[in-house]
């Protein structure tokens, strides 16, 4: 995993070219510790820059940009792709002259293969640009489930990229704020793709790749995203065995490293079976990190000591407290590439595992997207029942005074994005006005105007809810948050649950198969031999911190002076400090008032 930077511009003098993407790379040096390069090809006016975090042929043979021996490819790669030994067999049959151990080299042959048909074939994270001397074209490329991030402008016949936002405003470019950001952050608790905090950057799609024409400086956007194989597995038991053969094989492949890599245990169903599964491939290898905490109500350690004693390798547990919030609170504010209400956790567990010696971390992150494992996929019924009323009677409903019936104003909404907002939305649009001082129409129309994918209409019940956790929660908030609060420590953060094989046999299972009565049943049931019971058959929990009271008490985020031009704001903080409102709320307030 690393982070990569890149400018095309005809127009720019070779020095401006260097020198900004050299200072794109450096502020993003903490998520590429290891080593730098640039490439530059002034006939063109393309400059690519890498920071390395090497874990896979630790070598100067992985050095990046990485050229093919004809020097025809140059390619900036961040991520890692699970597959590649296999892709390397293949092509070395087909006569390739391979020159490395690395993934990136594979990508490179396997693109003079097989043209842009290769990405399909990638099983794993990344995002990278490609360039085509003998085209004339270079490629910005996204994985499928969108695990690396990449942002690019395509403004004034330039394309700019980089792995984090921050990058751009290193530039010589301007590159201005986006009005709306704010908008969509006090809805969402972050800013949805494809939208970032500064205007005409935006987030590439997971699963596309932009294509740049040198000749004419145009772009175009394609997808590879997989197509949906059809629901063959409709027995529960067929389901339960094709789950564990292939969860196990996508944690076999994703320990593939030169260098030391752990599991970040909670104590949850889904870490807990990634930590079993790691254990019996590495055994007494296997390094492993938990938080704890003082405050027995958020304390998961009793289930995880149940699991570790079930490993043989070494675990290490961590205390959290309120100091150690007060201490950081300022860095883990200035590690968030965008603005987010969660994040917290995420910084505090790599802290860990860096501390730790590790250079790469398993996730569980997924599971409960994929299988069931949230409220949402209770709710979808009262979605389709509340949408039958009429729409001046879901818009009273913003009116109303819980906090959590106010959200069934979104439902009003044409736009599916409503229903999501439903169900996981902060703020609705009457407060929003109130807080940004704007009319309620334009956030109305805003949201109306939201860019959804077209599928999501044709998917009902479980399968809808889990289209909106994966696609939006997950994509957006939890993949974000992990990337650059786990790259601001220089660690990599994996998650098998979003192996590309194991998306396919999950989007294989019929309905009734994948989302049973129980939570998660089907992940459950395919375990069930190994996860000791008292991990399973208890109230989801979900890895948070104590923070309403730590924030209460230590004041961070309810200094009113904060607020000061803001009397509404003000009101929302107080209550905040009364008990009354929920910490991410005051949080994401906070963020959107405070000076950087």
């Amino acid at each position: 995993m690393c982070r990569i930077a890149g400018i095309i511009d005809k127009s720019a003098p070779l020095k401006q070219l260097e020198k900004d993407v050299k200072l794109m790379c450096d502020s993003m040096q903490h998520g590429g510790p290891d080593d730098e390069g640039f490439y530059t090809d002034e006939s063109i006016g393309l400059s690519f820059g890498h920071r390395r975090l090497a874990l896979i042929d630790l070598s100067s043979l992985g050095h990046q940009p990485m050229q093919t021996r004809e020097e025809k490819l140059v390619i900036t790669f961040n991520g890692e792709i699970y597959n590649f030994k296999e892709l390397k067999t293949e092509l070395l049959a087909l006569g390739y002259p391979f020159q490395t151990q690395s993934d990136t080299e594979v990508i490179l042959a396997a693109y003079q293969i097989w043209g842009t048909e290769s990405f399909r074939k990638f099983n794993g994270m990344f995002a990278f640009a490609l360039h085509d001397h003998f085209k004339n074209l270079t490629y910005l490329v996204r994985d499928p489930s969108g695990i690396k991030p990449l942002y690019y402008s395509t403004q004034q016949n330039r394309l700019v990229f980089s792995s984090e936002v921050k990058a751009f405003e290193k530039t010589s470019y301007q590159f201005p704020e986006k009005q709306e950001w704010k908008i969509y952050f006090l809805a969402f608790g972050h800013i949805p793709q494809p939208f970032t905090t500064l205007q005409d950057v935006f987030s590439l799609k997971p699963g596309n790749f932009l294509t740049w024409n040198h000749e004419h400086q145009t772009n175009q956007i394609t997808s590879f995203e997989p197509i949906s194989p059809p629901k063959v597995v409709g027995s529960a038991l067929q389901a339960a065995d094709q789950v564990r053969i292939k969860l196990e094989d996508a944690v076999n492949c994703h320990m593939v490293a030169d260098a030391p890599i752990g599991v970040f245990l909670s104590g949850g169903i889904d870490s807990s079976i990634i930590t079993l599964l790691a254990d019996k491939k590495t055994g007494r290898h296997l390094n492993s990190l938990s938080i704890h905490f003082g405050e027995k109500a958020f304390s998961e350690e009793e289930y995880q000591r149940l699991i570790t004693a079930k490993t043989s390798g070494v675990h290490q547990t961590y205390l959290v407290e309120e100091q150690d919030l007060k201490v950081n609170f300022e860095t883990i504010l200035n590690a968030m590439d965008q603005p987010t209400n969660d994040g917290i956790n995420s910084w505090f567990v790599n802290k860990y595992a860096k501390e730790n010696g590790l250079k790469a971390v398993l996730s569980g992150i997924g599971a409960d997207e994929l299988l069931g494992g949230y409220p949402s996929f209770n709710r979808m019924g009262i979605i389709r029942v509340l949408k039958k009323l009429p729409a001046f009677i879901l818009k009273y409903c913003g009116k109303l005074p819980s906090e959590k019936l106010k959200r069934i104003y979104y439902l009003s909404y044409q736009n599916p994005i409503g229903e999501y907002l439903f169900l996981r939305g902060f703020y609705i649009p009457e407060t929003i006005a109130k807080i940004l001082n704007i009319n309620n129409k334009e956030i109305d129309e805003l949201f109306e105007a939201f860019p959804i994918d077209k599928k999501v209409s044709q998917l009902n019940g479980a399968e809808r809810a889990s289209w909106f956790e994966t696609h939006i929660f997950m994509q957006n908030q939890l993949l974000k948050d992990t990337d650059f609060m786990s790259m601001s420590h220089g660690i990599e953060v994996r998650v098998p649950f979003l192996d590309q094989n194991f998306l396919e046999t999950i989007d294989g299972i019929a309905p009734q198969q994948r989302f049973p009565a129980e939570k998660k049943g089907l992940l459950i049931e395919a375990f069930k031999n190994i996860l000791p019971e008292a991990v399973w058959n208890r109230p989801k929990m979900g890895f948070s911190f104590p923070l309403q009271q730590w924030f209460i008490k230590g004041g961070q985020i309810s200094n009113e002076e904060v607020y000061a031009d803001n009397q509404f704001a003000i009101q929302q903080i107080q209550k905040f400090k009364a008990g009354k409102m929920h910490w991410s709320k005051a949080f994401a307030l906070y963020q959107v008032f405070r000076k950087n």
